[in-house]
């Protein structure tokens, strides 16, 4: 059975994923595995209900919400990939003290693509004391224009994941002010798919734990230029030198998970994240959208 993989987006801090394709880490695990592109953002569990695909990679968040409307709604984390927030606050000007407060006098402009970004820098600042809404913010534009913005001054921050947080630092057009990693855990993506395919498939979805266990096994032991040489290709608008540096940033800042079991403080932080700016209305419970018996059971097996 040949298992359509659905790409959420094209992105840098989703790297684990090319680099199970790039190693063979499916095949190796006996299972067929054909990545197939979203047909756009928050598509992904739709396209799992219809049958376009079996399995998805893409923020539980969107399990969330679906959950929080539909109490009935059967898609599952199963594989936690990416466990920490990969985006940063890329300044125009140096700010190496830099506090959520300094948001409030700044003219800010965030991601559109997507809404956990903007949803987990809201969640920094209430707990910081802080208004999110009180931030005069620019919301409407993509990241790659909002970068252009920050180098023509029109902007004095922006929330940007890489390779633009580091183009725009080599460039010396932007200064680091916050890594949202540094937050700590944050479940950020997993592998998900429904309850229903995972009671037709056990055997399949163990093995692509299994798989995605071998990468962050080898993500590991190797170092930001390997892993760059492996996913090059999936990422060739990317100048390999500022590939490696990015893999390393990662790396370092831990936004790579090194166990597939999801994290239940990472996703605590999620919640609370969503129940606080009213994204979500109900306190889900950790089991309502995970399934962790195949990743537990792949942590076993590796003595």
């Amino acid at each position: 059975m040949k298992i359509q993989l659905l790409e959420n987006f094209r992105a840098l801090f989703y790297t684990p994923f090319y680099a199970a394709f790039a190693l063979g880490a499916f095949e190796a695990e006996g299972v067929d595995v054909e990545l197939k592109s979203s047909l756009g953002f928050g598509t992904a569990l739709q396209a799992l209900a219809d049958g376009e695909a079996h399995v998805t990679w893409g923020g539980p968040m969107r399990l969330m919400l679906a959950r929080d409307k539909d109490p009935a709604a059967s898609g599952v984390a199963f594989c936690e990939v990416v466990g920490r927030d990969p985006f940063y606050l890329i300044g125009r000007a140096p700010n190496p003290g830099f506090r959520m407060r300094d948001l409030l006098s700044a003219r800010v402009a965030t991601v559109s693509e997507v809404g956990t970004p903007w949803i987990c820098l809201q969640y920094d600042m209430r707990r910081a004391g802080e208004d999110p809404a009180a931030i005069p913010r620019a919301a409407d534009q993509s990241m790659a224009a909002n970068a252009e913005a920050l180098r023509r001054g029109e902007v004095d921050v922006i929330q940007v994941f890489q390779p633009f947080a580091a183009m725009l630092i080599q460039e010396g057009a932007g200064h680091l002010w916050y890594a949202a990693a540094s937050r700590g855990p944050c479940c950020y993506t997993t592998l998900n798919t429904t309850r229903e395919f995972i009671e037709k498939n056990p055997e399949t979805v163990l093995r692509m734990t299994r798989a995605m266990y071998r990468v962050q096994k080898w993500i590991r032991d190797h170092d930001g230029e390997a892993l760059a040489g492996v996913v090059g290709p999936y990422l060739s608008d990317v100048p390999p030198a500022i590939l490696a540096a990015c893999c390393n940033e990662y790396k370092a800042n831990q936004v790579w998970s090194t166990s597939p079991v999801v994290q239940r403080e990472g996703l605590h932080t999620k919640r609370e994240a969503m129940l606080s700016c009213g994204a979500i209305r109900t306190g889900l419970s950790f089991d309502d959208y995970v399934d962790s018996r195949f990743a537990q059971q792949v942590l076993a097996e590796d003595s």
